[in-house]
């Protein structure tokens, strides 16, 4: 508990310069209360978790594209063929399973300290770290569901436990749902629009329209998948950008 009133903190740790005063509190550390009353800077672990996020995003894209069977024209869309190929192809299943989980995971650790350093700026009153944090935690939320299906065909697949058309569609719900960033780059015409007010360093504003607008536009159209290809690069880039090149917010909270 932060106690920002010293007459409070006196009354707790009978410090109120009177040496015949017996105190209130014998368990309260003077030292401790002093420290939890002094302003913290705002660190920079949630940028590194966006960066962590984003690598492990594109991570989780490339394992996804490398369960291939049901795209393999040599395998002439047969059902049964698909099933037996997807069940050689568990540890890339696997790998997307966790890179996805990782990158959905950091990404909301991310979303909240994007919140935090968007309101130090923009102020209580604007909807920009709303949007920008909605469109990071939207797009964690995809991923997780973009993996859902896993636990059922990670181990099952290739086996008469798996109805053949069922391993079909599963192989086209990993090759497209966790491709769905197209929120993310909400949150990156969110930040142009912080950086425009001058809360934020302008390159980043600038790096957030044009990769985050892409990955929007994309996101929108009937390619949506497609924003999986750019949306993980832009994390990577904007949470370096608030990792490397933020400091001088840092240093003045």
């Amino acid at each position: 508990m932060t106690i920002r009133s010293p007459h409070l903190a006196e009354t707790l740790t009978g410090t109120t310069g009177d040496p015949g005063a017996r105190p209130a509190r014998t368990d309260v550390d003077p030292e401790r209360l002093q420290r939890s009353a002094a302003p913290r800077r705002p660190g920079s672990g949630w940028a590194l978790a966006g960066l962590i996020s984003g690598v492990a995003g594109i991570g989780a894209i490339a394992a996804s594209m490398a369960v291939s069977a049901v795209y393999d024209p040599a395998l002439g869309g047969d059902p049964e063929k698909i099933n037996e190929a997807l069940g050689e192809m568990a540890p890339q299943i696997l790998t997307f399973h966790v890179l996805g989980m990782v990158s959905a995971v950091l990404m909301i650790v991310f979303a909240a300290g994007l919140l935090r350093r968007l309101r130090a700026g923009t102020g209580p009153d604007s909807l920009v770290p709303t949007i920008a944090t909605a469109g990071v935690f939207g797009t964690a939320l995809v991923m997780v569901i973009g993996t859902a299906l896993d636990t059922e065909f990670v181990f099952g697949a290739g086996t008469d436990e798996v109805v053949p058309e069922s391993a079909v569609f599963f192989n086209h719900w990993i090759g497209t749902v966790p491709w769905c960033w197209g929120l993310l780059g909400l949150a990156g015409v969110a930040l142009f629009a912080a950086a425009r007010h001058g809360d934020l360093p302008r390159w980043i504003g600038l790096v957030g329209l044009l990769g985050g607008g892409l990955t929007l536009l994309l996101g929108i159209s009937p390619l949506q998948y497609m924003a999986g290809m750019t949306g993980p690069v832009g994390l990577v880039v904007i949470a370096l950008g608030f990792l490397l090149g933020d400091r001088a917010h840092r240093a003045a909270g």
